[in-house]
């Protein structure tokens, strides 16, 4: 892969470049690219959809695009076809955390959240880890969230052997009284959609950084139970985003349901220890 590496980044980036490998997460290979002008980060994976690594700089875009808060550069990514890697370049971000930096992140997510579109959901399937994330739009939040967001995830699930019949059947049940509990119309906030505490980093002067998006439009809250759901924010993050945008009483009904969608994605992507807390969610509404 080296090689095809390096010469993409002769083609795209600097006839010089110095290739290091490092961490990157579960999916991809990562590398630290060392050249004459700058450094760079850069992402390869043989076996990814041939939109996975578009759809992450398009996403990347959308967030830049709202001036909120700050997400890395992208210098490259190509769509592969079945022969060859799939690689996306990027600016490389490194930095000290500084006193302000959460609750610049806490800010500037809000105001990233405060961007709306007329529709919940996406234009186009995504994806959620190496999952794909099915979608279409709507105007109602909660058709969205059952349709696209659990039922995908549960057939999953069953499909992997991780969906008992008592498990399946309490789904079932909570998803038919969603409307009990969680806002059909609430306005569809631009999202990070995965946003656990490994995906923002630091960089100059301590300003953060969003990464690895999976954007979505829909409930703000659906962002910031994720947010509680593993950890990785402190209370300067949220007093900051409070102050910038209201966090209305969300925390004994609405949250749960929320963190089921992450914990049914963690159930199918790394195993059945993560159907304890679906079934702790679910013995709660059923």
């Amino acid at each position: 892969m080296k090689e095809e590496l390096h010469n993409i980044l002769q083609q795209h980036i600097s006839p010089h470049s110095r290739i290091q490998k490092v961490s990157g997460g579960m999916i991809n290979d990562a590398y630290y690219v060392e050249t004459d002008e700058q450094p760079f980060f850069v992402k390869t994976n043989s076996n990814v959809p041939h939109s996975f690594f578009r759809q992450e700089a398009e996403g990347l875009a959308l967030i830049r695009n709202t001036n909120a808060i700050n997400v890395p550069n992208v210098y490259f990514y190509n769509e592969p076809k079945d022969d060859e890697h799939g690689v996306l370049i990027l600016e490389w971000v490194e930095g000290d955390k500084k006193k302000h930096t959460e609750s610049t992140l806490g800010r500037q997510l809000a105001n990233m959240h405060k961007q709306h579109q007329k529709k919940h959901g996406f234009y186009e399937d995504t994806f959620i880890g190496n999952l794909t994330q099915p979608n279409e739009l709507y105007d109602n939040w909660i058709e969205y969230y059952r349709n696209h967001r659990i039922i995908p995830q549960m057939e999953l699930a069953e499909q992997l052997n991780r969906m008992p019949l008592n498990r399946r059947d309490k789904l079932n049940k909570l998803l038919d009284q969603l409307e009990r509990y969680i806002p059909s119309q609430t306005a569809p906030s631009l999202l990070h959609g995965d946003l656990w505490g490994g995906n923002w980093i630091v960089g100059r002067n301590g300003e953060p950084y969003l990464i690895d998006p999976s954007v979505v439009y829909g409930d703000r809250l659906f962002e910031l139970a994720f947010t509680e759901l593993f950890g990785g924010y402190s209370g300067e993050f949220y007093e900051a985003y409070h102050e910038a945008y209201p966090i209305p009483n969300y925390y004994d009904d609405i949250k749960p349901i929320y963190q089921l969608f992450y914990l049914l994605v963690h159930l199918n992507i790394f195993g059945k220890t993560y159907g304890h807390g679906i079934d702790r969610i679910l013995k709660k509404y059923v």
